[in-house]
């Protein structure tokens, strides 16, 4: 949520940023409520000072000035009555507008529509080269009878499977990894519940705007998250922090749900679009301060870099544009690992930074040694996301025989083996 004090300052700055964004909300209408709100508050702490005054005056008074007083009083008091109403038919329309009001990008973020006009950073890693004709994750899954999507669908439905055997086993060996990796690094690790009340959607920015691909239980007025970030970043909402507690640094490994509505006929083949996946998540809350922000950021973009470089996968770094961007986001980056099947780079990561967007929302303060009360940065990115991820390794680690070559710092998951190797 934006501060209302910096959109009455720079309307043109929000205006453009919501155009940038692609965001659809109506700043001068925000505007316009804002300032009834301000008149009718004001003439309402008038009514009350007034009011205290007649109230001392009173006593003091008999004959006709005492009944004009107390007519003035009762006349007070329905105005009063009136202009509160006025308030609370307006501040929740106030209330909706402004949580529409996207935070503008950072100047550093390359103006453009859609993903496609995201720019390159740089790349790492030499792109695999076959020497046989390769095989996608899927037919290597079938072969090695790790993967069944035919079952996973018949179940569930649509975008939905099953890891099966050293599938399975792959599948954690990835996760736990990217766990032991950012414990080594520091970052608290979490369990997490993932059902959500809306209050935690709203505040890290999720509601309004995702609900259709949240999968809601109505029921129970919850919510399955789509990413670990939320009960993260939300998990001291509503709380007052001291300053010494920042930087905080979580990570947590969990499932995630997502309904991809509107992504029908969209990357409908395998794993890499699909509802129920499980993720390494990472998340820092920090200080208001935008160096440091910027700082935590590469910090936490790093920190993926180095799972994939240990997993010698070939990846890219992109530059989000700013029509590719989420309502909070100021700047993001993604990683986009390489897939032989897809012939091309496919999105793994998202590294994102919000400044005091989602603790606004939230009301997640800290009280600094000059006994001021701040809003805390809040920043976020995956760490790995499987199974996704296993599309690169299997495509990339495979051998002619229909083997895969376990990638050396999963062996110490999988009993140091070397190889899956097709079943006989």
């Amino acid at each position: 949520m934006i501060d209302i004090k910096l959109i009455r300052q720079n309307p043109q700055l929000f205006k453009d940023g919501a155009k940038a964004k692609k965001f659809d909300v109506d700043i001068d209408e925000l505007l316009a409520i804002d300032a009834t709100l301000l008149d009718v508050k004001k003439k309402l702490q008038d009514i009350t000072t007034e009011k205290n005054r007649l109230g001392k005056e009173i006593p003091r008074l008999d004959g006709e000035k005492k009944q004009a007083c107390l007519k003035t009083l009762s006349e007070l008091k329905t105005l009063e009555a009136e202009l509160e109403q006025k308030i609370k038919e307006l501040q929740p329309q106030f209330d909706a507008l402004l949580l529409q009001v996207p935070q503008p990008p950072a100047p550093e973020v390359p103006y453009g529509e859609d993903d496609t006009q995201n720019v390159e950073i740089r790349r790492w890693g030499t792109i695999r080269q076959f020497d046989f004709e390769p095989k996608d994750h899927i037919q290597l899954g079938q072969m090695l009878d790790i993967i069944d999507v035919e079952r996973g669908v018949k179940l569930a439905g649509t975008r939905n499977y099953f890891l099966k055997g050293d599938g399975a086993l792959l599948h954690y060996a990835v996760l736990r990894f990217a766990m032991d990796f950012m414990v080594q690094r520091g970052y608290k690790p979490m369990v997490v519940p993932l059902l959500m009340r809306d209050e935690a959607m709203r505040g890290t920015g999720y509601y309004p705007g995702a609900e259709e691909q949240t999968y809601r239980m109505e029921r129970d007025e919850l919510n399955l998250a789509g990413t670990a970030e939320v009960p993260l970043t939300a998990y001291y909402m509503g709380e007052l922090l001291s300053e010494e507690m920042l930087p905080v640094k979580f990570v947590a490994l969990s499932s995630c749900f997502r309904r991809e509505a509107g992504a029908a006929g969209k990357d409908t083949y395998g794993l890499y679009r699909i509802h129920q996946f499980d993720k390494v998540e990472q998340v820092i809350i920090g200080e208001n301060d935008e160096a440091k922000s910027i700082a935590y950021h590469h910090e936490i973009l790093a920190n993926s870099e180095a799972v994939l470089q240990a997993l010698n996968l070939p990846y890219r770094v992109v530059n989000v544009c700013t029509g590719d961007l989420g309502r909070g986001q100021v700047q993001k980056f993604d990683i986009e690992t390489w897939m032989p099947s897809r012939n091309s780079f496919g999105e793994t990561h998202s590294a994102s930074r919000f400044y005091e967007f989602q603790a606004r929302r939230m009301n997640l303060r800290y009280r600094t040694s000059k006994k001021q009360n701040l809003y805390c940065h809040t920043l976020n990115n995956t760490v790995i996301a499987s199974p996704r991820v296993l599309i690169p390794i299997l495509e990339l680690y495979q051998n002619a025989d229909g083997s895969i070559t376990i990638p050396e710092v999963l062996r110490p998951y999988m009993g140091n083996r070397e190889r899956i190797e097709p079943k006989s």
